[in-house]
């Protein structure tokens, strides 16, 4: 068997929305029973990346780890949340978003939902950089109207170890977009959805973009609300121009690596304590 009918026939034994609803209720009142939410964007990713790069991400990682998993350990996939919270984009042509309020409103009607088939554990898996905030928002509200499930909002980049063995320090800091990473994981993963061009654009220094003030920087402890249009002409933050298929496969192994860990070491265990933190709220 190879890793795609193996990666296909783990998914549709993990896919909750390929189940029928007696499995949903056994499953969601199971012990520690979660759900992971793939979450991308549908936004420009310059002239040589498809619409659709964060949400491919989110969820061919999320299906990925799913089939490295013990197959008996309580975790299905909802369906991918293929539009996100992106205004920082809309100047380009393709770029759709939800306004910050309809997607926390997203989060929370259907978590209250989840929560109320009895399901433990919402993890947010997300991809897109300009959402982490807003699903920290999310989760936090849904979280207040649901005691009793626990929800995790994670960001497919954060953390992962390596990543600095991979990628040069400049791009490792500066590349946000369509740069030298996401292109050499989209070579990898969907080569076909790849276009001939290899931008290097939007980076501190180059034409329109000038330095940051010390401490200062796009993103970071001292960060800046961008807009793309202030920075890039071609919709990239990054250097492309090196990006290969193998490099994206590195990548890969590094981002599966981390987080079937991860979700491993989530589901063997009993954290976090939520139905204490449900019992104190009733109590209170």
């Amino acid at each position: 068997m190879n890793d795609a009918t193996r990666v296909s026939m783990t998914g549709h034994r993990r896919r909750f929305d390929q189940l029928a609803w007696p499995e949903i209720q056994e499953r969601a009142h199971g012990d520690g029973s979660t759900l992971i939410w793939p979450f991308g964007a549908c936004e420009q990713h310059g002239p040589h990346l498809p619409l659709v790069t964060d949400a491919l991400f989110a969820e061919r990682i999320a299906d990925a780890v799913l089939a490295e998993l013990n197959p008996e350990l309580p975790i299905w996939r909802l369906p991918t949340q293929v539009i996100g919270f992106s205004p920082e984009h809309q100047s380009f042509p393709g770029t759709l978003s939800l306004s910050s309020d309809l997607l926390i409103a997203l989060v929370v009607q259907l978590g209250e939902q989840l929560a109320g088939m009895g399901w433990r554990r919402l993890v947010l898996f997300n991809a897109h950089g300009g959402q982490i905030a807003l699903l920290q928002v999310a989760a936090r509200e849904l979280r207040q109207r649901c005691p009793a499930m626990a929800v995790l909002p994670c960001f497919l980049w954060s953390g992962v170890e390596g990543l600095a063995d991979l990628l040069p320090a400049d791009e490792l800091e500066n590349g946000l977009h369509a740069g030298l990473a996401e292109t050499s994981l989209m070579l990898h993963q969907a080569p076909e959805l790849v276009g001939d061009q290899r931008p290097k654009d939007g980076l501190p220094g180059l034409d329109s973009c000038p330095l940051p003030p010390s401490g200062w920087s796009l993103e970071g402890a001292a960060p800046s609300a961008w807009l793309m249009q202030d920075l890039s002409r071609s919709g990239v933050i990054g250097d492309s121009g090196a990006a290969s298929a193998e490099l994206g496969l590195a990548l890969e192994q590094r981002l599966l690596v981390h987080w079937t860990a991860r979700f491993q070491a989530l589901l063997t265990s009993d954290w976090p304590a939520v139905e204490k933190a449900a019992d104190r709220t009733s109590a209170s």
